[in-house]
């Protein structure tokens, strides 16, 4: 069986993308290994509908309503291997299994590079956020840590102070101008220049001269790429980005590869669920529309 569409990655891109096709009546087949960018956070803010659900309720949810969907195929596992052109891409998952799609969707998200500093990553989506929108307002106004990476953690810590007061510790990774710290200090930004040794307990940071600084929630920026090399295998175009790799897509979320497509934090310099489930809707409609103009010996309905 030849699937209209197969979409590697169920997380909300992929899901999302999968209830256009089949609320248009296509065989989908979703392949997905159950480890979406989000599993670190036990719930969704700021998502329209659904804010402060249980995120694995959630997904639980999402998927739930698609598979009330008939021409649905949903296939635990992961996909390792993507060969093939328009009409006719062939993907095998690591049960050595082989689905044939005329259409290929790479929803596969993104993995996160965080800094270097012992018990960062272990609080990563407890203590340590990257995203403000999706995480301060829970920290209750409390004190809150940047964690710079280089000179865009001046306009994260801007950004930060409209949800409590914020230590900026450039840990060695930001020297800041004149103009700068009179600005931070202006916004009644702390700036903390002692390198960090590790992060403790939720979220307390212990600088090399023995300090210990409490705060309600840690932020900094993450490198993040692709978390599937098969776009790239297949000969897909990324973004040059040095920090933020994303498949690079046409306005139809189409990829340099004709009949390949990628959405979600896998096609996206920003991330967050809303913007991967708006994503995810517009990629299916537009799959389907190139499986509707199609010529009809490419395949039937």
């Amino acid at each position: 069986m030849a699937y209209d569409t197969i979409i590697i990655g169920g997380s909300h891109a992929g899901m999302s993308a999968a209830l256009q096709l089949l609320r248009a009546r296509r065989q989908v087949l979703v392949i997905d290994a159950g480890a979406p960018r989000n599993r670190f956070s036990d719930r969704a803010h700021s998502v329209l509908g659904a804010d402060g659900m249980d995120r694995a309720t959630l997904m639980a949810e999402s998927r739930r309503q698609i598979e009330r969907y008939p021409t649905l195929t949903w296939v635990e596992g992961s996909a390792v291997d993507v060969q093939g052109v328009l009409d006719d891409f062939r993907v095998t998952t690591d049960d050595c299994a082989t689905h044939r799609g005329r259409r290929l969707l790479f929803a596969t998200g993104v993995v996160d590079s965080l800094p270097d500093v012992e018990g960062l990553a272990e609080r990563w989506g407890t203590g340590v956020f990257h995203c403000p929108y999706c995480h301060a307002y829970e920290l209750d106004q409390g004190e809150l840590a940047v964690l710079a990476i280089g000179a865009r953690s001046l306009e994260q810590a801007r950004l930060l102070n409209d949800w409590g007061r914020v230590t900026l510790l450039t840990n060695q990774a930001l020297t800041i101008d004149r103009a700068s710290r009179q600005e931070m200090e202006d916004r009644r930004i702390a700036i903390e220049e002692t390198p960090v040794v590790r992060v403790t307990d939720q979220a307390t940071v212990e600088l090399t001269d023995g300090r210990r600084l409490a705060f309600a929630g840690i932020f900094t920026s993450c490198g993040t790429a692709p978390a599937s090399p098969l776009a790239r295998q297949l000969g897909c175009q990324l973004s040059e980005l040095p920090t933020e790799q994303y498949v690079v897509t046409t306005d139809c979320k189409e990829t340099t590869v004709k009949g390949a497509y990628a959405c979600g934090d896998t096609a996206l310099a920003h991330h967050s669920i809303t913007l991967a489930l708006a994503d995810g809707a517009f990629a299916g409609s537009q799959i389907h529309h190139s499986l509707v103009e199609a010529p009809l010996s490419a395949g039937t309905h």
